[in-house]
């Protein structure tokens, strides 16, 4: 069974797979997933340095994240044509990755699960919740970023209603970790019942 795990923005999603990871459940992160594609010597990162350029490449030839943001940003034809190279890539290597689990289930976190072909991978979802305005101070506090750069990622990720329609299981992260964990918990329990159900 596969699990796939997403929320917004300092909505928690990294404290939750950490504690199912503790747990001794495989973890598949598409962040780290999303890096690895565009490692030295990947076909991704080829493409992308003969489309936007050697400015895109740092002194370690690898992919200078901060200036392809800057190329893409506003605009959509490149971000459309960056995504057409990135997302079927990272999907198979999530794919790769998810099959070679060994755990009684997988949990597949990520932030974009819902935007991308991401969701059909797994068997259910579970979203972690968070009020805006908490999820404006703990971005704030964690990112030492300002307000305005926080709404605006908030505004360009998925509307928090819709993720929460598209969710079988949703953990509202209002409190401490304390609670936080002890949801985790209880979700534990219920998926390794149901993986053994499936088994």
């Amino acid at each position: 069974m596969i699990i796939g795990l997403t929320g917004g923005i300092g909505s928690g999603k990294t404290a939750v797979s950490d504690s199912f990871a503790e747990k001794g459940i495989t973890i598949v992160d598409a962040d780290i997933v999303s890096r690895q594609v565009v490692e030295p010597g990947t076909p991704a990162l080829a493409k992308i340095k003969e489309h936007f350029g050697a400015e895109v490449i740092d002194e370690n030839n690898e992919l200078d994240r901060r200036a392809l943001r800057t190329k893409v940003f506003g605009n959509v034809e490149e971000r459309k044509w960056l995504e057409s190279i990135l997302h079927p890539s990272i999907s198979k290597e999530i794919w790769k990755q998810l099959q070679a689990s060994e755990t009684i289930y997988t949990v597949l976190a990520s932030p974009l699960l819902f935007e991308t072909t991401q969701f059909e991978m797994v068997n259910r979802t579970l979203v972690v919740d968070v009020p805006v305005e908490l999820q404006i101070s703990r971005t704030i506090s964690r990112d030492d970023t300002d307000e305005a750069g926080v709404k605006a990622i908030i505004a360009a990720q998925m509307d928090r209603q819709e993720r929460l329609s598209k969710a079988d299981d949703v953990i509202l992260n209002d409190k401490d970790l304390d609670h936080l964990l002890s949801e985790v918990d209880k979700l534990h329990e219920t998926y390794l019942q149901m993986s053994t159900s499936k088994a």
